[in-house]
């Protein structure tokens, strides 16, 4: 059997495709063939719904077979789509059922740890269940989520994981997609506007036990240093920092407040900014990521500052460098793996049940004590 390759550019359009044989290993002319060609139209559900009049996204629910389309539109649309020649983008197995046996997955970022490890789980659920996995990755950029949003083919996935962006405020490029009949799962950096299903871990949790362990430890002036607070877990894990100080009787100081982006540079300059209280500096720093914590740490080492006895850092994640980096980094450790399990179990629930009810799950994480928050 023969593998398709396909090239994009930077904007995400073909701008290649050829054939790869899987037993001789060689390119086929397919490509010199497909250079030059004129592109014939083929048929698309848009195509469909004009002649019969009816939207598209019924349409696209009728070849679905969906609970909520008349046997009466569902066979004028099977009679329009034989008349046109329609052909799905589809396999060959999925043309039995209507299924392409594709999921997409869009996610801000493949090369850190959490979702390199929720892309595992992810991979592990969907090829135990026969489904291939198509990845997207938007860079943290709003614009190229809304492009891959807007260019998805439709009628080639059968749903739809999303992990969205930092500065995600409008999504009703996701409404759309729903509106279309497709099902969507949100994992980790969900929206809290639509009605769909979504799986994190327990972020406001998460940093109460953060901040109460660094109580317990004797420390008194706990900084925040915080992402984006478009994001739901970055309110969420400001909410657990703000109640743990509450629980112990401790001031909430503004100044001691700081929202900045997710990497290691941000955290690096947002210790610079909590260094130069002087007498007034926190004696401990709660990160809502472990690359902000170790920023955070290498300012400080600089400074000549002992972690731990001086200051305590605690992250969350437990990202592989939490344990290399000296002095080790205590710190939250998400269930980013199983986090991808069950976004993806959730997921294929959808798409072979029509009326499965959108569920929230939430999942508890581990403290993880290394000598950070030893004084």
């Amino acid at each position: 059997m023969d593998n398709q390759v396909e090239y994009f550019n930077q904007a995400g359009n073909i701008i290649s495709c050829f054939i790869i044989s899987r037993e001789s290993g060689f390119i086929s002319n397919t490509l010199i063939n497909f250079i030059g060609m004129k592109r014939k139209h083929l048929v698309t559900i848009k195509d469909i719904a004009a002649d019969l009049k009816i939207s598209v996204s019924t349409v696209s629910r009728a070849f679905r077979n969906t609970f909520d389309v008349s046997k009466e539109t569902r066979d004028a649309v099977l009679a329009k789509g034989e008349e046109l020649n329609y052909k799905p983008n589809l396999n060959a197995r999925g043309l039995v059922n209507y299924k392409s046996r594709n999921i997409a997955v869009i996610l801000p970022t493949i090369t850190n740890f959490y979702f390199s490890t929720a892309i595992s789980g992810i991979q592990d659920v969907a090829y135990e269940n026969g489904f291939n996995i198509i990845f997207y990755v938007t860079g943290e950029s709003t614009e190229r989520e809304l492009h891959i949003a807007q260019s998805l083919s439709l009628s080639s996935i059968d749903g739809l994981l999303v992990s969205i962006t930092s500065e995600s405020e409008k999504i009703d490029h996701f409404s759309k997609i729903i509106d279309y009949g497709l099902p969507i799962v949100f994992f980790d950096r969900v929206s809290d506007t639509l009605i769909t299903s979504k799986v994190t871990q327990n972020d406001y949790e998460g940093a109460f036990i953060a901040v109460e362990h660094l109580v317990k430890q004797g420390y008194r002036r706990i900084a925040y240093i915080g992402g984006p607070l478009s994001l739901v877990f970055s309110r969420e894990r400001l909410r657990g920092y703000l109640a743990a100080l509450k629980r112990y009787g401790l001031p909430v100081e503004q100044s001691l407040i700081i929202h900045s982006d997710f990497n290691q540079a941000s955290g690096g300059a947002d210790a610079e900014k909590l260094l130069g209280y002087g007498e007034n500096k926190p004696d401990a720093i709660f990160a809502v990521n472990d690359r902000k914590a170790i920023g955070a740490m290498l300012k400080m080492k600089e400074r000549g500052i002992k972690i731990g006895k001086e200051i305590g850092v605690i992250g969350f994640t437990n990202d592989p460098m939490a344990g290399i980096i000296s002095p080790g980094l205590t710190t939250m450790e998400e269930p980013a793996l199983e986090v991808g399990k069950q976004s993806c179990e959730l997921l294929l629930k959808h798409i072979s049940k029509k009326n499965f009810q959108p569920k929230s799950i939430i999942l508890s994480g581990k403290l993880i004590v290394r000598e950070s928050t030893v004084r």
